[in-house]
């Protein structure tokens, strides 16, 4: 078993399981999150405010790499990220760790529907995406500075076990299993790329494990897009029913998605009105991987909530 210590910031869907895989590769694994409960056995989980300095360097002592998947509620997230961004730097730099983040795909703003590779211009319109692409600028500048070793992996919209709060998550997986209505947004017709999230946490793992890949970008490996439509009927095939779709044209709430969260998503909704297809080729070739094909981690993404809803009584 290896004894380098990995420690996993936030203890969503994304870090906990993350922490999984990276537990099934043999490393010791801290998870850190606000409230210190995070349950993936065999990892240790520990509580820390990621925006205080002293609370962030010692979440992290000891660790080799540090995997940064904290976030934070959308309407936060310009007042917190940049806060918990010089904490995390300042902490993994003191424990000599090498630092892999999880990124979005917000940088680059909208495309008019051109793939997005890792040389796409950075063209962000909202203020969320600015935020991260000025969060990104310096994560890469800190690694030019020599100041710690960085890299950052960008994913699509997640879907997968875990995965609730998503396009593709809570809104979709349960209404399918019980014949609808599911949620969909913007053009459901339009090409959309979905990262299925056990390949989004063994990216990142490789990303930790490989110190030559530090210093730039990499997209984590994505199926090739389909429509939103083609998805759902994906998700027909795996749950043997059909259902009924309810699409938003616009951004109003829905259910969990409530008025807060859609104002704030309202800046990002272009996402969802423009094709948008992320290309991994180059994370793929680099590494000798290939993401999960999309009908199977379908099938497996219902299998786990099936087990989860039963579970639940």
């Amino acid at each position: 078993m290896s004894q380098s210590l990995h420690v996993v910031l936030g203890a969503g869907p994304a870090g906990t399981t993350l922490a999984a895989h990276l537990l099934g590769l043999g490393h010791p694994v801290r998870i850190v999150s606000r409230g210190g409960g995070a349950a993936v056995a065999g990892a240790e989980a520990v509580a820390a405010d990621l925006t205080d300095h002293a609370q962030a360097a010692t979440a992290v002592a000891g660790a080799a790499v540090v995997y940064h998947c904290a976030n934070v509620a959308y309407e936060r997230q310009v007042e917190v990220m940049p806060r918990m961004q010089e904490a995390v730097l300042d902490g993994a730099a003191a424990a000599g760790a090498r630092l892999v983040v999880l990124d979005t795909l917000y940088p680059y703003g909208p495309t008019g529907g051109a793939v997005m590779t890792e040389r796409t211009p950075w063209r962000a319109v909202s203020r969320k995406g600015r935020m991260r692409a000025d969060l990104d600028a310096a994560y890469l500048a800190a690694h030019r500075d020599g100041r710690l070793p960085v890299v950052l992996g960008r994913s699509a919209d997640f879907f997968g076990p875990r995965v609730f709060n998503s396009s593709l998550g809570g809104t979709v997986f349960p209404a399918a299993l019980a014949g609808g209505p599911v949620l969909a947004l913007g053009d459901i017709d339009q090409p959309h790329s979905y990262s299925y999230l056990p390949d989004v946490a063994a990216g990142l793992a490789r990303l930790g494990a490989e110190p030559d890949a530090a210093g730039r970008v990499w997209h984590l490996p994505t199926a090739p897009a389909r429509t939103t439509r083609e998805v759902h009927q994906l998700i027909e095939r795996a749950t043997g029913r059909t259902f009924t779709v309810d699409v938003l044209d616009a951004p109003r709430p829905w259910g969990p998605f409530d008025e807060t969260f859609m104002r704030e998503y309202a800046e990002l909704f272009y996402q969802y009105e423009e094709p948008q297809v992320m290309d991994s080729s180059a994370f793929e070739t680099r590494f000798g991987v290939r993401p999960t094909p999309l009908p199977e981690a379908v099938a497996a993404t219902v299998d786990w909530f099936r087990a989860a809803l039963a579970a639940r009584g």
